[in-house]
Parts: structure tokens; C-alpha cells; sequence
């Protein structure tokens, strides 16, 4: 932590979304010194651990805002994306008060997959060759253009379950009938890697990389999900990983975003493979990532209210690297039965109180029983000296959870692990 920004006084935060990525945004906010009060909109059991709830539909811009004003935050900092892409920034932004999120067109970075494509184009930014696809005939001859695996991504929101990659035709074009617009990629061999990095609209400051797991299964079998688990750090990655991130994907997105008059206030998320041919963009999101963030903010050091508030205001330049604490950090993510499909809903949760676990699917019951209330209903976050220990911490704690049909996967980092320790 460094002197400067811990003096540094933040004053109250509001927190818009109600999941996982929100309950570590405001553990972490709380843990600030300059935080003086952490406020949640509408939360969930976990952040009111942390902060204070409060009930608002976070999509409407104009609740948001007003709630904003009536607390007399200093900051509000908005979580999920469909707010974003909603304009809910927007909103905040005209009331004077700052904001840490893009503006609605700068959040068609992650709205929009077709938008995402053409501003890499113009920013020179590494991606998949891909089409824009409207009809079941465009889509078809894509599929055969790029040939198997197949590669279709439902053009706006889908909380990271609109994409398939399969080596089955059929199931590349029904998946692509359900949906209104398209795209249609080529195949990214390699490994992938996550890295956030917050902006101000100018400056580009980064985070050290993650690694989450999308497939439901064991072994990246199954359906994608939304995540089912992350570590940081990536020992096997590039040393120079970040530096070539933000040199060749993100400060270039983000100066396209700003010469078109709509500049990127916020976190980008840059989805990325480590290929064959050299990196390139498997996609971009607009905010923290979930469950990447939960490990991430449970290394960071550097306080996070005044570096979010510095994003928000225009202050990023001169501002030091982020810090991060020694050690290793992994999130192991505890689903309901039926996820990704039709979780189950209701069922009793035991032993989740605590640091280190983070509620996304979570409420309270008419007796005031934590139940389960969503897919991905908790994600549980060890720390060690190495990955080993810190997946040994994760999973012990995972043992100490139990509600009914609850799953998770049980090789969250484990290939990262034994590598570093041969």
C-alpha cells in the first residue's frame, strides 16, 4: 500500500449489482482507509456483511442516480453489464457525481460483438477472422469458410453463455438460429488469459493476469458457464505478458474508443488466447470480470477506492503500479444443480460465513436462512505461498460449504499448479 494513495481520501462509494464480482468490490472498498462509508445497490447477503444495502433496479439509470444523490456518495462504481450497456453511467455522470464505468456507447465494447470486431479493425488490434452473421445462409457459409471447430457468438449480452465452440455443425447452427445477430469466428488455439486493466479514457493501467475456467466440467467439458473458477497469478505466462497486452490490445482500443468521441471510463477486460500465431482477442468485456476479480482483489494491495475514484475523475496518469501481496490466489466457484441450465433455487447454505467467500446467488429465506438464489451461488478464494497451497486452502474451505445438489469442479488450477511445481 502505498502512503500517498492511502491518504488519500475517497469519501462513500455506491456499488451497483448484486453478485459476486459486487461483494468483492465492496470487501475490497471496504478494506480502504479513504472508503469513509460502502454502500450497495441492490447487494446481496454477502455485501451486507460489508456495506450497506439498498433496494434500486440497477438498470434504471434514473433510480440509480437518485440514489446516488440521496446518499451524497462521492463515487459510484457499476458492477454488471447490462447497466452499463444500459446507460446507467450515463445517468450518474449527469447528476455531477463520478462514476467508475463507461458510457453506453463505449460499453457496446462488450454489447456488441460486431462493435467489438469493428474497433479492433480500426485500432489495429490482433482478433479472429470472423463474419457478421444475420441469416441462416450467411451462417452456413461461415461455418464452412472457417471450417471445425466452429465458433458462434450471439452478438449482445448473454451472460457468458452465448457462445459455442463445437465440432458439431448442427448444433453451431442452431445455436446461431436462436439468436437475432452473430459471429462467426475461426478457431483460437492456445491458452487463455484474462487481464483487466482500469482506464480513465487516456492512461491504461493494468492488473496482473488470471486464468477462469468456463466449461461446467472437469477437464473443460461440458456447456460454458459464466465461470466456474480463476487463479492468479499465471506462472507459465510470458513475462512480458501485460506490457504486450496493454501495448498491442488495450491502449489501442481505448484510444479508438476516445478519437471516436466516446471514451472508455472503466475496466476493460480483454479475453485473450495465447496462440500459435501470437495473441489475439477472444473478446472484450466492459467491466470487472466474475470470478476473476474475487482472486484478483484478494492479492491487490493498492487501495482500491482511490484508484477507482482516480479512473473515474481523469487522475490516472503518474499514478503508480498497481501492488500486489506475494503468494497466489484461487477461486473455486460452488453452483447450483441444474447450472447452467435451470439451477435449482431455495435450498439451505451452511458454513459460508467467513472471509473468503464471495455470495453471487444468494438470499435470505422468510426465517432468515441463507438459501441459494442463482446458477453460480458462491465463490470460495484461497491464498498461499504458490498455487498448491492456495488451491489446498480454497478446497478446504469448499468442504465446509454444503447446500443441497451443490457441485463445483475440482481441477480449478490444478494444471497451473503441478507445473509449477515441477
Amino acid at each position: 500500500m502505498t502512503t500517498s494513495t492511502a491518504q488519500h481520501l475517497v469519501g462513500s462509494v455506491l456499488v451497483v449489482g448484486n453478485g459476486g464480482r459486487e461483494h468483492a468490490l465492496a470487501w475490497a472498498l471496504s478494506r480502504d482507509l479513504g472508503v469513509t462509508a460502502v454502500h450497495v445497490a441492490p447487494g446481496n447477503p454477502g455485501t451486507a456483511a460489508v456495506a450497506t444495502n439498498h433496494q434500486v433496479d440497477p438498470l434504471d439509470g434514473t433510480a440509480v442516480a437518485d440514489l446516488a444523490e440521496r446518499l451524497g456518495v462521492d463515487l459510484v462504481v457499476v458492477g454488471p453489464e447490462a447497466p452499463l450497456v444500459a446507460g446507467v453511467a450515463d445517468a450518474v455522470r449527469e447528476r455531477g457525481i463520478a462514476c467508475f464505468g463507461p458510457g453506453r456507447e463505449a460499453a457496446r465494447l462488450e454489447g456488441s460483438k460486431a462493435f467489438a470486431k469493428e474497433v479492433m479493425a480500426a485500432a489495429g488490434v490482433p482478433t479472429a477472422a470472423a463474419r457478421v452473421c444475420t441469416t441462416a445462409e450467411q451462417v452456413a457459409a461461415a461455418l464452412d469458410e472457417f471450417g471445425a471447430p466452429y465458433v458462434v457468438k450471439d452478438d449482445g449480452l448473454a451472460a457468458g453463455k452465448g457462445v459455442i465452440v463445437t465440432d458439431d455443425r448442427e448444433a453451431a447452427l442452431a445455436h446461431a438460429a436462436g439468436c437475432a445477430q452473430v459471429v462467426v469466428e475461426e478457431y483460437l488455439d492456445g491458452p487463455e488469459v484474462s487481464l483487466f486493466a482500469l482506464t480513465d479514457g487516456r492512461t491504461v493501467l493494468p492488473f496482473q493476469p488470471a486464468q477462469d475456467f468456463k466449461r461446467v466440467g472437469d477437464g473443460d467439458t461440458g456447456p460454458n458457464t459464466g465461470g466456474m473458477g480463476a487463479y492468479t497469478p499465471l506462472p507459465w505466462a510470458p513475462a512480458d505478458l501485460v506490457e504486450q497486452v496493454v501495448t498491442t490490445v488495450v491502449q489501442p482500443t481505448v484510444d479508438e474508443l476516445a478519437r471516436r468521441g466516446t471514451p472508455f471510463v472503466g475496466l476493460v477486460y480483454a479475453g485473450l488466447a495465447l496462440t500459435s500465431r501470437g495473441l489475439r482477442v477472444v473478446e472484450f468485456n466492459a467491466r470487472f470480470g466474475d470470478p476473476e476479480t474475487q482472486p484478483l482483489l484478494t492479492r491487490l494491495t493498492t487501495p482500491l477506492g482511490g484508484v477507482l475514484k482516480a479512473a473515474a475523475t481523469g487522475r490516472l496518469a503518474g499514478h503508480p503500479p498497481l501492488e500486489w501481496g506475494s503468494g497466489a490466489a484461487v477461486a473455486v466457484v460452488l453452483a447450483a444443480d441444474g447450472y447452467p441450465g435451470s439451477p435449482r433455487r431455495g435450498d439451505v447454505i451452511t458454513g459460508a460465513e467467513g472471509e473468503g467467500v464471495f455470495h453471487a446467488g444468494t438470499a435470505r429465506d422468510a426465517e432468515g436462512r441463507l438459501v441459494t438464489a442463482g446458477g453460480r451461488v458462491l465463490a470460495v478464494v484461497g491464498t498461499g505461498d504458490d498455487l498448491t497451497a492456495a488451491r489446498e486452502a480454497a478446497y478446504a474451505r469448499v468442504a465446509t460449504i454444503d447446500f443441497a445438489g451443490g457441485f463445483c469442479r475440482t481441477d480449478i488450477a490444478a494444471v497451473a499448479a503441478a507445473q509449477e511445481d515441477s
